[in-house]
């Protein structure tokens, strides 16, 4: 059975190290080879955006584009519909690679066995 991990991170640059440890775990999961999807809700769903990563710093943690983009490269990245639309954000908008779905979207990725879910 292939292994899957689906992330949600809430947290964005108000809460740096639960931020940080949800991108941290997703790019540790995608280069050891499980199969990722990293959802962006709350105040993480500015990262969807072009250049937002890079704003976001916490000293002795991995720099957050580096992450994205290893995540991006091996691994899917959502953005929440609800969250993007509260934020004024659209599909153009986003970096390449970064997909907006909503509620039923991720409940069918973490509904089928051998599924873990994290939350942060």
């Amino acid at each position: 059975m292939a292994k899957k991990l689906v992330i949600k991170v809430t947290a964005g640059a108000d809460a740096p190290e639960r931020c940080s440890q949800a991108f941290t775990v997703a790019a540790v999961a995608v280069a050891s080879g499980v199969e990722v999807s990293l959802w962006l809700t709350g105040e993480s769903s500015w990262f969807a955006l072009p250049g937002r990563a890079a704003e976001f710093e916490l000293p002795h943690a991995a720099p957050l584009p580096d992450l994205l983009d290893s995540i991006l490269a091996a691994g899917q990245i959502t953005l929440c519909t609800q969250c993007a639309a509260r934020r004024e954000i659209t599909e153009a908008d986003v970096l390449e690679g970064v997909r907006i779905a909503g509620a039923q979207v991720f409940v069918s990725e973490i509904m089928p066995d051998g599924v873990q879910a994290l939350v942060y």
